[in-house]
């Protein structure tokens, strides 16, 4: 496992976005970890995750992109702050670009977009906290495609839960590829959350014990893709 994901999962925990516990989920699921991307609140927070994001594209996509399209709400930050960290790290200038949840019905903005208005040809990198459902997917994709004549060149989560989607058959990161035909890829999955913190202490308290861990183990029995 590269370096930067280990630091990631440590930096998820410090930051309180990854936790551990029993947590009712949207879907009604209980499940023993929960991600709260809202959680990042401070400008080192947002420096680190960007530069996160960044390394995660560079690793997947490489270069092949123009624009970061983050959706609404949590998407906007993301897209901010990996359109910096991208620039700064790489040399490469890119744009980020959001949607809003109402359309804007005035001023020079207006309409269902903030930030670059993408154009024709432009190749755009989709980027969300979490994917569980593929919902808020399945809301932007038709607000970007129909922006432009625009090539959607892949999503990318911070973290892959590694559930199965809303068919009950593969993951929600494999049915948007199947659905919309573009590749989805993560900063780091579920079980390499588990391999770095099962046993392992930050601050002086081991994060996944033997108890958390066949929790977390009969979660999946349950919901991940057999």
């Amino acid at each position: 496992m590269e370096a930067y994901k280990q630091e990631f999962i440590k930096f998820m925990v410090e930051s309180d976005v990854l936790k551990f516990g029993s947590f009712t989920l949207k879907s009604g699921r209980q499940s023993p970890f929960f991600m709260n991307a809202g959680a990042y609140v401070t400008g080192y927070q947002l420096k680190k995750l960007g530069e996160y994001y960044a390394q995660a594209i560079h690793d997947n996509f490489g270069d092949d992109f123009d624009v970061l399209f983050g959706p609404a709400y949590k998407g906007i930050p993301l897209a901010v702050v990996t359109a910096i960290a991208y620039h700064e790290l790489y040399g490469k200038e890119v744009k980020y670009c959001c949607d809003r949840k109402e359309a804007k019905d005035h001023g020079a903005d207006k309409g269902n977009l903030l930030g670059y208005e993408p154009q024709d040809g432009d190749r755009v990198i989709m980027v969300e906290d979490v994917t569980t459902s593929g919902k808020s997917i399945d809301e932007t994709y038709p607000k970007v495609k129909a922006a432009a004549d625009v090539e959607i060149k892949g999503l990318i989560v911070s973290l892959n839960r590694m559930e199965v989607g809303k068919g009950g058959v593969t993951t929600a990161q494999k049915e948007i590829e199947a659905k919309y035909g573009f590749p989805v890829a993560s900063i780091v999955s579920m079980a390499e959350v588990v391999e770095t913190l099962y046993n392992h202490e930050i601050d002086g308290k081991v994060v996944i014990d033997d108890e958390l861990k066949a929790a977390i183990d009969a979660y999946y029995e349950q919901y991940g893709v057999r």
